[in-house]
């Protein structure tokens, strides 16, 4: 189940304070390049953690991030 394709703008929005990417990445914005699947998802048992976005942010860096740290630009 896929959120985000590529060429989507996004906003990363890291929920928990305490992660130690919320300062990095938290408020950015980027678009999404690239959609891969894991099997993080049978570890949560939630079939969405198996997909990462990687998104290229506004400053060229990139990063790959889950379903619950973006939203819609």
């Amino acid at each position: 189940m896929q959120r985000f394709a590529p060429g989507d703008r996004v906003r990363v929005d890291i929920p928990d304070e305490r992660d130690l990417d919320f300062e990095l990445y938290h408020g950015r914005r980027g678009e999404v390049v690239g959609v891969f699947e894991d099997d993080a998802g049978n570890e949560t048992g939630d079939e969405r953690d198996e997909v990462l976005y990687r998104v290229r942010l506004d400053d060229g860096e990139q990063m790959d991030f889950r379903w619950r740290d973006l939203r819609p630009a």
